[in-house]
């Protein structure tokens, strides 16, 4: 499965950026965000068509 990380703005919580990326690298991701307190918004990523 695939999840689309956004990072968000301090200050009014617009999106600043945003990566799609497998499963195995959210936990690493969100440890990442935690440590410098950076807001993230985290949704499955919109499957692409076959």
């Amino acid at each position: 499965m695939r999840f689309e990380i956004m990072r968000l703005d301090e200050v009014d919580g617009s999106t600043v950026d945003s990566t799609v990326v497998e499963a195995a690298s959210v936990n690493r991701i969100v440890q990442q965000a935690a440590a410098i307190g950076q807001r993230l918004w985290i949704r499955p990523a919109e499957a692409s068509a076959s």
